[in-house]
């Protein structure tokens, strides 16, 4: 597989479409001890961890690699954590998990199964509210983790236990620990000049953070190298500016929290034992609201290390009148200390983001031995992404996401209503809204053909809550709601001819407690199912799959050409291919036409070409002389 232009292309020069799913939700939360963000036992150890196991164990790889290929995935999203490779310390890495990760990569190399590694993150780390970073991170920045919850700098599921509201994980982005790392991550040596990490060897904690981070990955890309199915790595998923950009620390400036939502001044005033009122905000109609106020933080309880004063103070951010904590109350001094550097406006994602991404690129990416890696870039979700040119290292493909923010918010699709985030405003009608989701992944792969250029688009991310509903399907065994909105969604990846990986296959989901995960539940496979031997399409093979006529559907997996147009119609049961056959390439097209769609079989009409029918495939060759070929399946 190598990049060509604005998408992938096999050995045989055929255009390829790449259809897989991030692998997988569970692999952000270690399997020793158990990681699930229901338990508090065992949270605040963060050397003494294990994610050997994560997706799923090597005994079970064959297996669950057998089902996805069956599902017509053949390429995924894998997770890997920094945490998971260097919990320990800096530059201790844990041989036991790249053991692990090097004989995953075997058993897919196995089954024909491709892959990229997505060095994955939300809300920078399990003690902020999400995954991602190691412990120790934390406490360089003289942060007590064992604190952040009390002083409201992180909302955490083991510690808040049922009371945990749902689809409110995201809240930790604008709260102090989350927002303060990823500001020291990008941009210390801009906002916390002279600030080194506590504790650890280093003048910066920019450079102390980016140059671990990159480390740790690169020993994920040497132990790698050798499987040339291992395409490529993401930059990081997900990442935030944390405070950069901010224009007044003293007003909350988010578009799209919901929950307490505090501006960075009263975060970092909560954060120092002073605790403040801050609005909680969520949905009254379509519409985000103000509803209460709430208290952050309590007296006294400081979030950072006993002796270790808040890098922002240090930073000259704040102060206390009198310059000490019994001499006055704390003020704020720079309010506007995130929105320039040295007197210069600040474009975040070229002064800060774009550098990372070659420093990245450079260190993990590059060359190793007689191979190089493709780099996955991501941007900042609802922020932007950077522009990437002639100039920048390659190959590079536009690796973003895309959900359906109000069926993934309220847990409810209705098919007839939508939020449209970039214009700030619903959508209503079954048309507008289809149209819509249509226009929105055009948007993206619009931006990366022009701003990127020309490169390819994988939507890295997209998917639904399975619990829609309170989880009524689970009681009632009927996905037929699943299955809309997933066709739905994958009617816009076929109509702007997208390369995707589904979010996600957790192997150890069940019904109670989803993906082990801050109560997420999106994965297209379930224990609970699997257990019971239940199905929908009737095979065995099949069971665990939850919505599979949703997203188990037809396409062109190799084209022998330039591919056009591509269209499946699930409810009438009709697939139409159109492409621009290229006669210098010998190979056949390739159809992938699942049983579970077509179970009585299925009409074929072929214009330009010829076409041979096989078990789940359909190949098709160009006849001498055909400027365009058509095949057209239906539904018997």
């Amino acid at each position: 597989m190598r990049v060509s232009g604005d998408h992938w292309m096999d050995d045989e020069g055929r255009r390829l479409v790449l259809r897989g799913a991030n692998l997988g939700g569970d692999c952000k939360v270690p399997t020793r001890p158990d990681g699930d963000t229901r338990l508090k036992d065992g949270f605040y150890d963060g050397k003494g961890v294990s994610f050997v196991g994560r997706p799923f164990p090597l005994e079970e790889a064959d297996e669950h690699f057998a089902r996805l290929k069956r599902w017509g995935f053949d390429f995924h999203r894998f997770l890997v954590t920094w945490e998971a490779v260097e919990h320990e310390g800096p530059g201790i890495y844990d041989e036991e998990y790249l053991d692990y990760v090097e004989r995953l990569a075997a058993k897919a190399e196995d089954h024909g199964v491709s892959f990229f590694i997505d060095p994955h993150q939300d809300a920078w780390s399990r003690w902020t509210g999400g995954d991602g970073a190691p412990m120790w991170t934390l406490e360089a920045a003289g942060f007590e983790p064992s604190r952040l919850s009390a002083s409201g700098a992180a909302m955490l599921n083991q510690e808040m236990g049922a009371a945990y509201p749902r689809m409110r994980w995201m809240s930790n982005y604008d709260r102090l620990a989350c927002a303060t790392m990823w500001t020291l991550f990008f941009a210390g040596d801009a906002f916390a000049p002279g600030i080194g990490p506590v504790g650890f060897e280093g003048n910066s904690m920019q450079d102390f953070l980016q140059g671990r981070y990159v480390a740790a990955m690169a020993e994920v890309a040497a132990r790698l190298a050798r499987f040339p199915r291992v395409v490529g790595f993401d930059s990081l998923n997900e990442p935030s500016m944390g405070f950069i950009g901010a224009e007044s620390l003293d007003r909350a400036e988010t578009l799209t929290s919901l929950g307490a939502t505090p501006s960075p001044w009263q975060g970092i005033l909560a954060g120092s034992g002073h605790p403040v009122d801050v609005p909680v905000i969520a949905i009254r109609g379509l519409a985000r609201k103000t509803v209460r106020m709430e208290r952050l933080g309590a007296e006294g309880v400081r979030a950072w290390k006993d002796g270790v004063e808040c890098v922002w103070r240090r930073a000259g951010v704040w102060d206390y009148a009198g310059g000490g904590a019994g001499g006055g109350l704390p003020a704020l001094k720079r309010p506007e200390h995130f929105a320039s550097v040295r007197g210069r406006p600040i474009d975040a994602m070229r002064d800060f983001l774009k550098p990372f991404m070659r420093r990245f690129d450079l260190g993990v990416c590059a060359p190793i031995g007689k191979r190089r890696y493709v780099l996955f870039a991501e941007g900042v979700p609802s922020a932007g992404r950077p522009s990437w040119d002639a100039s920048d290292p390659g190959p590079v493909v536009d690796a973003t996401h895309w959900y359906d923010d109000l069926t993934l918010v309220s847990k409810r699709y209705l098919g007839f209503v939508a939020y449209d985030v970039r214009g700030d405003k619903p959508v209503l009608g079954f048309k507008r809204v289809r149209r819509y989701f249509v226009e929105a992944l055009r948007e993206l792969k619009d931006w990366a053909a022009r701003e990127m250029g020309g490169a390819p688009t994988l939507l890295g991310e997209f998917g639904l809550p399975f619990d829609l509903r309170g989880g009524a399907a689970y009681r009632s065994g009927d996905y037929r709601v699943h299955e809309r909105a997933l066709s739905a969604y994958y009617d816009a990846v076929d109509a702007n001819l997208l390369d995707s990986t589904i979010w996600n296959y957790t192997a150890a989901n069940r019904h109670a407690h989803g993906d082990l995960w801050n109560t997420e539940d999106l994965s297209i496979f379930c224990r609970d199912d699997y257990e019971a031997g239940r199905t929908e399409s009737g095979d065995i093979a099949d069971s665990g799959g939850r919505a599979l006529r949703g997203f188990v559907r037809p396409y062109a997996r190799a084209t022998a050409g330039a591919l056009l147009e591509m269209r499946f119609d699930a409810r009438r049961g009709t697939f139409l291919l159109r492409y621009r056959p290229d006669p210098a390439i010998a190979a056949p097209t390739e159809v992938f036409v699942p049983e579970l769609q077509f179970p009585r079989g299925f009409g074929v009409e072929a214009d330009g070409c010829e076409a041979e029918v096989r078990p789940g495939l359909i190949l098709l060759r160009a006849l001498p002389g055909a400027q365009e070929a058509r095949l057209s399946l239906v539904r018997r």
